[in-house]
């Protein structure tokens, strides 16, 4: 049983796990947003509070051990710049936004964001309701 362990092991082994938790903090970092299935959504939450924190400690070892965990200078270096954001704020540096399922497996689909960034993920919404909404405007056209 599964009961009480600390750790979300996302179906994988512990150095894939590894890995695929830095490639989706690497691109949260860099894009402010993405989209994901909500036990990564879960993990990466956690994992993101701890690289904010260390953005806001600001110093040369913070940096350092920022760029272990991220694949890009890019990356970090955005990581350093949006850290002030987050001076008065101690902790919930991010958001989880479920957003339902995905049609292939059912997966619990989510996006997660970072606070203040919404701007990405509405425009992003705004887009896709859009895009929807054009195919059916076709077809009333066509009918």
């Amino acid at each position: 049983m599964r009961h009480r362990k600390p750790i979300h092991r996302l179906g994988r082994n512990p150095s894939h796990r590894k890995a695929l938790v830095r490639n989706l903090l690497t691109s949260l970092i860099e894009n402010e947003s993405i989209k994901t299935t909500m036990g990564r959504c879960k993990v990466l939450k956690q994992e993101v509070d701890k690289l904010i924190t260390l953005g806001k400690k600001g110093t040369l070892h913070a940096r350092r051990l920022a760029a272990q965990t991220l694949f890009t200078d890019k990356a970090v270096a955005k990581l350093f710049e949006i850290a002030p954001r987050f001076a008065e704020r101690h902790g919930g540096y991010s958001r989880i936004i479920p957003l339902g399922q995905r049609h292939g497996d059912a997966a619990e689909i989510g996006i997660i964001e970072l606070i203040g960034s919404e701007h990405v993920t509405t425009a992003a919404i705004e887009k896709k309701l859009k895009q929807e909404e054009a195919p059916e405007a076709e077809k009333k056209d066509e009918e």
